[in-house]
C-alpha cells in the first residue's frame, strides 16, 4: 500500500517517521502530475512546495492550529493530506474541488483566496482573534515572494510587527536559485537561533543588561545592533527585522534534515518570525523547471513530454489587443504598456520583445500600476494597463481618484471579462460593467469579434480621456480583420437587424450568440431588432430610443453581472425617455458568485447562450402577446 493511501488526515501523517517523507513526497508529485495533465491546473508553484506542506502538518496541530495560504493556488499538496485524495481528480472541474482553498470544501481550509497579498492580512486576523478570545492556537501564513510586491502585504507585516503576538510568517521563495548560505553552516546558524538554549540566553541577557545602572540599556543596544550586522553579513531579512520580525533563513525548502528541525524551532518562538525557505518550482518535473510561467497556470498536457494537449487554434483576444498596442506603439513613442505580473497572461510576450523598455511589469501591485499610468498620462504618455478583470477591482480607487477625477488618457485593457471558467468564484470578471460604469468620464467598450476588438484598442489610444476595452478569454471568433485599426465614433452602436416585435440589445461576446437567438425567432415569424451596442458608457441613445420606438418588448444581453451592468444603463436610459409601458428582460449574470467549471457549460446555465436567450425572450414576447390578446 502506498504512504499516501494511509493518510485520510494529518494525524496519520504523524504515524510515518521522517524517513519515510521522500518517498510521500515522490508519490504526491505524481498524483499531481497525473491529474493536472488532465484538467489543468497551478502545477508548477504546487510541485514547488510538497516538502513544505508535509512539514507543517506533521509539526501543527491542524485544524485547530491555522494555516493561511496566501493566493492559495499552491495549496493541492494540503488538500491530499486533509481527507480530500480521492475527490483530487475533479479538481476544478464543475461540481467538483476548488483550485484553491474554500472554507465551505473543508475544515482545513481557514480562508477563501484567489488574489495574492491578502494572507498575511487575514492571518493577523486570526491571531488577533485568537488573542480576544483567549485560544493558545499557533498561525501560520504561506507567502509567496511574489506577494511581497503587494501592498497589502507589507502592511500587514507593518501591523503584526507592531502587535508583537505569536505569529509565523513562511517566505516561500521560488524565483532564486539556493544560494550558498542554504548549506550546512547556515542550516547550523538557522537552528542555533530559534534553539530553545540560544532564545533564553538573549532573553536572560537582555534582563541582567537591563538591570545595571546607566550603562545597562547603552550596552543592550550595542549587543543587539552587534547581532544585527553578524545576521546582516551571514543572512537577509533586516527588512523583517526592521519590521518587527525575527528572521530566519534562507533555509532548503526541500530538505528535511534542514527543514524539520528549523520550522519546529520557529514554532515555538515567542512574537512574529519570518521563515525565508528556499524552493523550487516544478521540481519533480522537467518540463516544468524549465518553463515554470507555462506551468504556472497550464492547460491540460501531456504528463510524459510536458506538450500542450491542445493545440494552437485562432489567436486570443488578448493577442489582438496586444497586436494592435504594438501597431501604434511603432508610431506612437508614448506607448507604454503595463501589467502587473501577468506579462504572458495579457499577450504581451511579443510587445515586450519588440519594445523592452516599454514593457512596465510592476510586479503585483494594481493600485500602484494604475496610479502610476496616472502620473505618465500626466505628462502626455499614452499608458495602457493590460489587467485582467478580477485584478482591477482591487484598483478601484486609483481608477476613480487618479485617473478619472482628472480625465487622464489612460487606455485599460480588461482582459478576463466575463466568465473564466475553471478558476472559478475569485477569477470571473463578472463586476467590470457595474464598478466601472458609474464613474465619471470614462468610456467602456467591448467587441462582438476580434475585428471590432482592434478598432476599440485603438479607439482608446487615442481618446482624450480614460477608456476601458473589456474582452474576454477565449479563442476569437475567425472573422477577418480590416488592415488597419480605425477609432470607432464614441457611443456609436451598430444595428444588426431591424425588427418590429422584439428588440436584442447585446454586448462583447453575447452578440454573436443574439444574433443566432434572432434567427430562431424568426423562424417562427417573430420580428427580431438586433443591436451590438459597443458602449457600455456613453450608450448610443439614439439608437436605443429609436429601436424601443419600434417594438413590443425589449431584451439586454451581457456576460456580466446584472444588478449594475450594461442592461442596468439602458434600464436607466428608457426611465429617462418614460418608456414606462416597454416590458423588458434583462439576462445576464445573477447576484450570487458564480461556480468553476467550463464556459461553455456556465453560458448555457445562465442562460447566455442562443438557445437560453431565444427561450427567455421568446417567454417575454409570449406574455406580452397573450396580454395584448386579453386587452
Amino acid at each position: 500500500m502506498s504512504l499516501l493511501k494511509r493518510i485520510e488526515n494529518p494525524t496519520d501523517l504523524k504515524k510515518l517517521s521522517p524517513e519515510q517523507f521522500p518517498e510521500l513526497c515522490q508519490e504526491i508529485r505524481e498524483l499531481i502530475i497525473e491529474v493536472i495533465s488532465g484538467v489543468g491546473g497551478h502545477l508548477a508553484s504546487n510541485l514547488g512546495v510538497v516538502e513544505l506542506t508535509v512539514a507543517l502538518h506533521y509539526l501543527l496541530n491542524t485544524p485547530q492550529d491555522k494555516i493561511i495560504w496566501d493566493t492559495s493556488n499552491q495549496a493541492y499538496t494540503h488538500k491530499l493530506l486533509t481527507g480530500r485524495r480521492e475527490q483530487f481528480h475533479t479538481l476544478r472541474q464543475f461540481g467538483g474541488m476548488s483550485g484553491f482553498c474554500k472554507r465551505e470544501e473543508s475544515l482545513y481550509d481557514t480562508f477563501n483566496a484567489g488574489h495574492a497579498g491578502t494572507g498575511v492580512s487575514a492571518a493577523v486576523g486570526f491571531v488577533e482573534a485568537r488573542e480576544q478570545l483567549q485560544g493558545s492556537q499557533k498561525v501560520v501564513c504561506v507567502l509567496g515572494d511574489g506577494a511581497l510586491t503587494s501592498g497589502m502585504t507589507l502592511e500587514g507585516l507593518q501591523h503584526a510587527g507592531d502587535m508583537g503576538r505569536d505569529f509565523v510568517v513562511i517566505l516561500n521563495d521560488n524565483q532564486m536559485s539556493i544560494s550558498r548560505n542554504v548549506g550546512a553552516i547556515s542550516a547550523y546558524l538557522n537552528r542555533t537561533f530559534t534553539g530553545e538554549f540560544y532564545t533564553r540566553f538573549r532573553e536572560e541577557t537582555s534582563q541582567l543588561l537591563n538591570t545595571i545602572p546607566q550603562i545597562g540599556e547603552n550596552v543592550k543596544r550595542m549587543a543587539m545592533r552587534a547581532e544585527e550586522l553578524a545576521k546582516g553579513f551571514l543572512l537577509p531579512g533586516l527588512l523583517f527585522e526592521e519590521l518587527g520580525f525575527r528572521y530566519v533563513g534562507p533555509i532548503d525548502g526541500h530538505n528535511f534534515e534542514h527543514l524539520l528541525p528549523t520550522l519546529d524551532n520557529v514554532l515555538k518562538l515567542k512574537g512574529p518570525t519570518l521563515l525565508h525557505v528556499i524552493t523550487k518550482k516544478g521540481l519533480g518535473f522537467e518540463p516544468a523547471m524549465s518553463n515554470p510561467v507555462w506551468f504556472h497556470a497550464c492547460s491540460p498536457f501531456d504528463s510524459k513530454t510536458g506538450e500542450a494537449a491542445k493545440k494552437a487554434g485562432l489567436p486570443s483576444y488578448s493577442s489582438i489587443a496586444a497586436n494592435t498596442l504594438s501597431r501604434q506603439a511603432r508610431k506612437d513613442k508614448r506607448v507604454v504598456a503595463i501589467t502587473a505580473a501577468m506579462c504572458e497572461g495579457t499577450g504581451l510576450s511579443n510587445f515586450q520583445k519588440e519594445f523592452p523598455t516599454r514593457l512596465i511589469d510592476v510586479g503585483i501591485a494594481e493600485q500602484h500600476a494604475v496610479t502610476y499610468a496616472a502620473g505618465l498620462a500626466a505628462e502626455n504618455m499614452r499608458p495602457v494597463i493590460c489587467m485582467y478583470s478580477t485584478f482591477l477591482q482591487r484598483a478601484y480607487d486609483q481608477v476613480v481618484h487618479d485617473v478619472a477625477t482628472q480625465n487622464l488618457p489612460v487606455l485599460f485593457c480588461i482582459d478576463r471579462g466575463g466568465l473564466v471558467a475553471e478558476d472559478g468564484t475569485t477569477h470571473h470578471g463578472a463586476f467590470d460593467f457595474a464598478y466601472l460604469r458609474h464613474v465619471p468620464n470614462i468610456v467602456i467598450m467591448a467587441p462582438k469579434d476580434e475585428n471590432e476588438c482592434q478598432h476599440m484598442v485603438q479607439t482608446g489610444l487615442v481618446h482624450d480621456g480614460p477608456s476601458a476595452v473589456r474582452y474576454p478569454r477565449a479563442s476569437s471568433l475567425g472573422v477577418p480583420l480590416d488592415q488597419e485599426p480605425i477609432p470607432l465614433e464614441i457611443g456609436e452602436g451598430e444595428l444588426l437587424s431591424e425588427g418590429t416585435d422584439v428588440a436584442i440589445l447585446a454586448i462583447g461576446v453575447t452578440v454573436s450568440e443574439a444574433m443566432k437567438a434572432a434567427a430562431l425567432l424568426q423562424e417562427e415569424g417573430v420580428s427580431v431588432a438586433v443591436v451590438n451596442a459597443r458602449f457600455v458608457k456613453p450608450l448610443d441613445k439614439m439608437l436605443i430610443r429609436d429601436v424601443a420606438k419600434k417594438v413590443k418588448c425589449l431584451v439586454t444581453v451581457e456576460e456580466g453581472c446584472r444588478m449594475g451592468g450594461f442592461g442596468s444603463a439602458v434600464l436607466e436610459f428608457l426611465s429617462e425617455e418614460e418608456c414606462w409601458d416597454l416590458p423588458t428582460k434583462v439576462i445576464g449574470l445573477p447576484d450570487w458568485y458564480i461556480e468553476q467549471g467550463p464556459q461553455d457549460l456556465l453560458r448555457e446555465k445562465y442562460g447566455l447562450t442562443a438557445d437560453g436567450i431565444y427561450d427567455q425572450t421568446k417567454a417575454l414576447y409570449d406574455r406580452v402577446s397573450f396580454q395584448a390578446i386579453l386587452r
